[in-house]
């Protein structure tokens, strides 16, 4: 049995239905990400498993007890905010103190769990600190260490990194991961940024229009998408308008005017995705698609092209091995393996 199941949750507001039945089973100790755009139901999905919103239908069952009419104060769950929320007039060990005071615990393992949690997120140091004279990385984690401090069932963070500069940010997925696989708390993330849910995730949950596209592991989510919408939110795609002919064991693909043998079985006629870094420049006796290069972005590690072709504009991403790509207006060969696309709904 799963730890946290979510079952036909739903929630509505007159005729806008926010989250559309969702189901979803999160196992002990599992990092689940809610992943999608703005208004795509992720927040309010989490709302309601904290308790903050009650849903119009379905079930929230918490280890084999039904949440729906436990208050939210009562859930045992901890939240990291967006804004982090920290009282300015407390330190940092009396904010993490805080919630446990809400608890009623002794003093004397109160003051043991806030020293332990603050060591945690390595912030033993400034235990003293008031939130003004704390960075935006140590208030995340102040933060975090009064989520932690209560020792909750489920660990909910909203956004919690959306504030943090990149080269922070970045640095604070490490932390948060490495914290989170420490403690073994499960936890759900609510985050817009794809990146960001790859890299903590032990699975995504990729939503639209409040309902589930995609539930998988990040690199599965990432190179076998399910949908359309999946294959393009997740990173940069190019869609293709694939056709397949011919017998058995000879199977013939044909994207625009060019043709090419299938070694796969398992794909026929569609839309496929095929990512950017799977594309490669190739001399004219290899191409598959034949362009101009629109405009190159040079970006450290890698080259970012736009190619012009007869079926749109088509993104090559080229990893920096020292050499320049093609000049801006040259024309350009594309090619990549038939098995690099994959088959996709809409």
């Amino acid at each position: 049995m799963s730890y946290l199941e979510l079952n036909g949750l739903t929630k509505r507001y007159g005729s806008v239905v926010a989250v559309d039945g969702l189901n979803l089973k999160i196992q002990k100790g599992e990092f689940v990400s809610l992943l999608g755009p703005s208004g795509c139901g992720k927040t309010t999905t989490l709302q309601m498993i904290a308790g903050f919103i009650d849903p119009s239908e379905g079930k929230i069952v918490l280890d084999g007890k039904d949440l729906l009419h436990v208050p939210a104060n009562k859930r045992g769950l901890g939240i990291v905010f967006q804004n982090y929320a920290l009282f300015p007039h407390m330190t940092a060990a009396e904010n993490v103190s805080f919630g446990l005071e809400m608890l009623k615990i002794e003093k004397r393992e109160r003051a043991d769990r806030v020293s332990e949690t603050l060591t945690l997120v390595g912030l033993g140091h400034l235990a003293d600190r008031y939130p003004a004279k704390l960075s935006g990385g140590q208030q995340q984690r102040v933060a975090l260490a009064r989520a932690l401090a209560i020792r909750p069932s489920v660990l909910l963070l909203d956004e919690p990194l959306s504030n943090l500069d990149a080269k922070l940010r970045e640095e604070m997925q490490f932390e948060l991961r490495s914290i989170q696989r420490t403690v073994g708390t499960t936890t759900i993330l609510v985050t817009h940024d794809q990146s960001e849910a790859m890299a903590l995730s032990d699975r995504v949950v990729v939503m639209n229009h409040g309902k589930i596209e995609q539930i998988a592991e990040p690199y599965i989510a990432y190179e076998e998408p399910e949908t359309e919408f999946v294959g393009g939110f997740l990173g940069k795609s190019n869609m293709f308008q694939l056709k397949v002919t011919g017998p058995e064991g000879a199977l013939v693909g044909q994207i625009g005017n060019r043709t090419f043998s299938l070694t796969s079985q398992n794909i026929s006629s569609g839309n496929v995705i095929v990512r950017p870094e799977k594309i490669t420049f190739v001399g004219a006796q290899d191409s598959m698609l034949v362009g101009k290069m629109k405009s190159r972005v040079f970006q450290g590690n890698h080259w970012l092209c736009q190619v012009d072709t007869g079926l749109g504009v088509v993104l090559v991403i080229r990893q920096n091995d020292g050499n320049m790509v093609a000049p801006e207006g040259s024309e350009v060969n594309l090619c990549w393996k038939p098995e690099d696309m994959r088959l996709v709904q809409r």
